[in-house]
């Protein structure tokens, strides 16, 4: 028999509102009390901490999260949930392993080899798009600013032949080890800072530095229902890191343009037409433009100053799913502040025979009870 999931915002003890920062307290809060390292052999901690990774591999990512607040956890996964990602976490190894010593923080300790080698930096890319390519998507060339290895020293910022030596700190390892009382706790070497290595003779063409400024073209697929704050994940995209880590990750920002006619409010667009008295009196047969082509709204005799109409599937579509939200069409009853002699006459006419009705309603009995009780 399958166990429900638990709500990941209760896994994680924040609200639905929260930031991403009390997101990240909190899920760092629970690695270090569930870590596999801190509760050896106990099976009930490793589930709480694959739990929380798990939950806070959603709610981190903005439209992972969007679709978990819309549809729950089948809005993630068809199967209900986005299982255990290890390398969504990997930012959070370092810490727990400087503070503890407790290795790996998915549990794979150091042994005797070169600690693990820290990851390239993160780049963010801020992208304009416009309105009409948030609602189709597109595919996009960008121009990305960003360190690429040299050429000549493959980032190692020392000549080829000779020019690094072995580090006499951990001699080679990239580790030392501290012994206090009963532990033995393994830190980053602090002279080559985890190489293992130190230049001796640094490289002529990079001049010691290991990298250089380039811009790369890159393409960049933009779904369709992307929204100003959407980030989007290059993997490996960033910037390098030293030699044989993996490079960071380029983070796509999307901001959209404002539409002249439309408003977005979440996957539903909304949109004022403006009609005259004639056709709110009489009603009409009106076409609209959408971004589904034209469509024809009838409005019906006597509609009001303010009236709405929903066409079903013709908002926003939702991120990585065929379902879209609804386009929100209000009325506005246009008065002419202006009149012909022919339009005057005929509204004096019109004025003639229609019943004046200038008292205020009165009250209804719902009214009259709400006043009574409040």
């Amino acid at each position: 028999m399958s166990v429900a999931k638990r709500d990941y915002y209760e896994v994680l003890s924040v609200s639905r509102d929260c930031d991403e920062q009390t997101l990240k307290t909190s899920y760092r809060k629970l690695a270090l009390q569930y870590h596999p390292d801190r509760n050896p052999d106990n099976r009930e901690a490793e589930e709480r901490f694959k739990e929380a990774a798990e939950a806070y591999a959603v709610l981190s990512d903005a439209q992972k999260r969007a679709a978990y607040d819309r549809f729950g956890h089948q809005g993630v996964n068809g199967a209900g949930g986005v299982g255990f990602d290890e390398t969504a976490f990997a930012d959070f190894g370092d810490i727990l392993g400087d503070l503890f010593g407790l290795g790996d923080i998915f549990g794979q300790r150091r042994g005797g080899g070169r600690a693990r080698t820290q990851r390239g930096e993160d780049i963010r890319y801020d992208l304009e798009i416009s309105f009409e390519d948030s609602m189709r998507g597109l595919s996009a060339d960008v121009q990305i600013p960003r360190m690429e290895a040299c050429t000549k020293c493959q980032g190692t910022g020392a000549e080829p032949q000779g020019g690094l030596i072995t580090c006499t700190v951990c001699q080679g390892r990239g580790e030392v080890v501290y012994q206090q009382s009963f532990l033995s706790i393994r830190k980053t070497c602090p002279s080559c800072g985890g190489r293992g290595k130190l230049v001796r003779q640094a490289c002529g063409q990079c001049r010691g530095e290991g990298y250089h400024r380039v811009e790369k073209k890159l393409k960049v697929n933009i779904p369709a229902g992307v929204d100003s704050g959407t980030r989007l994940r290059l993997t490996g995209e960033g910037n390098p890191g030293p030699p044989g880590a993996v490079p960071g990750d380029l983070y796509v920002v999307i901001k959209v343009h404002e539409h002249p006619v439309f408003e977005r409010r979440e996957n539903d667009l909304h949109c004022t037409l403006p009609i005259n008295v004639a056709q709110a009196v009489l009603g009409a047969e009106i076409e609209i433009e959408t971004f589904d082509g034209p469509q024809q709204i009838r409005v019906p005799e006597g509609t009001q100053p303010g009236s709405q109409f929903r066409i079903r599937n013709l908002g926003v579509p939702l991120l990585n799913s065929r379902a879209r939200g609804d386009l929100y069409v209000h009325l506005d009853v246009q008065v002419p502040k202006k009149l012909t002699r022919d339009q005057r006459k005929l509204f004096e006419q019109l004025a003639a025979v229609l019943p004046i009705e200038n008292t205020p309603h009165e009250k209804s009995v719902f009214d009259k009870v709400r006043d009574f009780f409040g």
